[in-house]
């Protein structure tokens, strides 16, 4: 008879390791029936650490594998190469990834290599265009067709997992545990004694002017490198001098692709303030102060209703249909002049504007984590294992 069920979770980019906090702290509130190792890959580095600090996580193994400019190729040999011997230290019973990264899909490849079981946290997200986002949806694809334990976040995912083919046993509805995650990290941020301590926070009490309406942008997909993020930071610019009440705020991504074009069109700019990358718990502060947000990032979809703010999607197609069905969100691709009409109808609009106010968030209710560990339990009580 097992003791435990051995549990090795893997991240390495800051939105894998926001989602997988939550669940790692309730596998770690399970001790008798759950041990926990906990691998950072560091696709991340810089941007993952804030979010480590902040959940008060600390991983058993970091790898530390990103370096400048790295290609998609070297990241991948990397990750291939760590995680063989990662899985030969712990020889987990099931690994955990999560998303669509390069370290999730890799992570879950190697473990199929040595016969690991595999669990996909948020599973079955789809737009079937193979580039769009890249290389995310031919990685979730690939995933899935590996995956023992789909856990889908919402229902139109697991119809896809369903219309694929894949076992309606092995397929899980348990909400996203970015919801969790934000639960966990407003009551933190709500207190005083954070607050107070929280020095970013503090600086961008000073610099945000909370008298105007503030734009939260951010952009950062391989797919958007080029024009687009030039399109995108032209119509910022229009709006910027068009409207005095409004200010933009934009923390620019640390990759080059990004921080080069987005300095040289809109550094110095009318009512426009490029900063760094925040801190999770700084950027939610943000989002809550914020009029609206634009964006081309899955997670800021999914964290954006529960804020009851309106989100402009800077890409044409989207994973998160939820929201978009529901009017919450709206696609507006990357042309200029779209970004620019879209922007102005929510900020002359006040019948517009509400419209995209969500009652609910769509996308969880803050126990997805509790649903993912108890599905593990039952598969592995189910398959004649018990665990004391």
């Amino acid at each position: 008879m097992k003791e435990k069920i051995r549990i090795l979770v893997s991240f390495g980019t800051r939105p894998e390791g926001i989602k997988m906090a939550p669940l790692i702290k309730e596998i770690q509130s399970n001790p008798k029936t759950m041990e926990l190792f906990i691998c950072s890959t560091g696709q991340h580095r810089e941007m993952l650490k804030q979010v480590i600090d902040f959940f008060e996580i600390k991983p058993d193994i970091e790898l530390n594998l990103m370096m400048h400019d790295q290609t998609l190729g070297k990241l991948s040999s990397k990750i291939i190469e760590s995680m063989e011997s990662v899985f030969n230290e712990v020889k987990p019973d099931i690994v955990l990834v999560q998303g669509d990264t390069t370290t999730a899909f890799l992570t879950a490849f190697v473990a199929f290599y040595q016969k690991i079981k595999i669990g996909h946290v948020e599973a079955g997200l789809r737009t079937y265009n193979k580039f769009s986002p890249f290389p995310e949806e031919i990685n979730r694809q690939l995933l899935s067709k590996i995956t023992d334990l789909h856990f889908a976040p919402t229902k139109s995912a697991r119809k896809n997992l369903l219309r694929e083919g894949f076992n309606k046993k092995s397929i899980i509805l348990t909400g996203n545990t970015i919801v969790d995650a934000m639960e966990w990290g407003i009551k933190k941020i709500n207190d005083y004694n954070f607050l107070k301590k929280s020095e970013e926070i503090n600086n961008l009490e000073k610099i945000v002017d909370i008298k105007k309406k503030i734009i939260l942008v951010t952009m950062h997909r391989r797919e958007s490198f080029g024009e687009d993020i030039k399109n995108v930071c032209e119509a910022l610019k229009f709006i910027s001098n068009k409207y005095n009440d409004v200010e933009i705020i934009y923390p620019v991504h640390l990759n080059p692709n990004v921080i080069e074009p987005v300095n040289k069109i809109l550094s110095g700019e009318k009512n426009i303030k490029l900063i760094k990358p925040l801190s999770y718990e700084a950027f939610l502060w943000l989002m809550n102060k914020s009029y609206l947000i634009i964006t081309d990032s899955g997670g800021i979809q999914e964290e954006v209703p529960s804020f009851k703010k309106p989100v402009l999607v800077i890409r044409d197609f989207t994973e998160r249909n939820e929201s978009v069905k529901l009017g919450l969100s709206k696609l507006v691709g990357t042309k200029t002049q779209n970004i620019i009409n879209n922007i102005s109808l929510l900020l002359e609009s006040k019948k517009d504007y509400e419209k995209m106010i969500a009652d609910k968030n769509p996308y969880g209710d803050g126990n997805a984590s509790k649903r993912i560990v108890l599905a593990i339990l039952n598969y592995f009580k189910e398959n004649n294992q018990e665990y004391d």
